[in-house]
């Protein structure tokens, strides 16, 4: 029976993901932090006859030792994962810092996919093609800020996805050059402005901000169809999706040089946090 891993599955687009791979036939585990979204995902997955093919998973991503937790627990639960969809995101208009010491948007942005893109390589790789996909931004989030990656002096609030969007751009250029030769494909998706909950904390400003878009954003239902695809037959190793459109990832947002120095720029801060 194949698999789908979903983080960020109890809401928005992962819940119509995790929704739909369910009606494929997939096993699907969604990971989150709300467990009463989770009873209502397996709940309706009851409902429908899935049941016995719906697992959720508690978790919070913004913390290391959590992702790999959930490593551990996916690994140990499948010998093969056919999709991982890279969703958690959560919005805050203020500067955080986790227990980790990461800024928040970065640890759960950006970071929690680097942990988990690479510790289910094993997993992911003995599927007969295995599709990970991670929402970016797909080119359009300018300059990563190669000298304060974490946003720590004059943190841009709504910018910080922006920025973790660029970071997670260049995760998905350097999983596609560094797993050649798996059968793991890679799609970066920039859906647009879609009716979602908005997860976050917001000022006045934003929150008014985030009102209008909600209002005005394109259904969850056609983000999931302009996606879906490319996940059913991804048409090259590393493929850069925005809004359906297939665009060009020969650019600076995909460059393999600054993918190459994100991963080691990540690797020295994972290897510095206390044993």
């Amino acid at each position: 029976m194949p698999v789908a891993v979903i983080t960020g599955g109890t809401d928005g687009i992962g819940r119509a993901l995790a929704d739909t791979y369910l009606e494929r036939g997939h096993e699907v585990l969604i990971v989150g932090t709300s467990a009463v979204k989770g009873e209502a995902f397996l709940a309706a997955a009851a409902r429908g006859g899935a049941g016995d093919r719906a697992r959720f998973l508690r978790a919070d991503l913004s913390l290391v030792a959590e992702n790999r937790r959930v490593i551990d627990h996916v690994a140990a639960a499948y010998p093969a994962v056919d999709l991982l969809v890279l969703g958690a995101r959560y919005h805050r208009s203020t500067f955080v810092e986790t227990p980790d010491g990461f800024e928040s948007t970065f640890a759960l942005y950006y970071l929690s996919r680097h942990l988990l893109s690479h510790g289910l390589i094993g997993p992911l790789s003995r599927a007969e093609r295995a599709v990970v996909l991670n929402f970016g931004a797909v080119g359009l989030a300018g300059p990563v800020r190669w000298d304060d990656l974490q946003l720590r002096r004059g943190y841009p609030g709504a910018g910080a996805l922006g920025h973790g969007g660029a970071l997670c751009d260049l995760l998905a250029a350097h999983c596609a050059e560094a797993y050649a030769d798996t059968p793991v494909h890679y799609v970066v998706n920039h859906p647009g402005v879609v009716s979602t909950s908005f997860a976050g904390e917001y000022d006045p400003a934003s929150a008014a901000h985030v009102a209008g878009l909600r209002a005005t954003g394109k259904p969850v239902s056609r983000a999931v169809a302009q996606v879906l695809p490319y996940l059913t037959a991804p048409p090259a190793r590393l493929t850069a999706v925005l809004e359906g459109r297939r665009v060009p990832t020969d650019t600076p947002a995909f460059s393999p040089t600054a993918a190459a120095r994100l991963h080691e720029t990540t690797t020295g801060l994972l290897a510095a946090l206390p044993s």
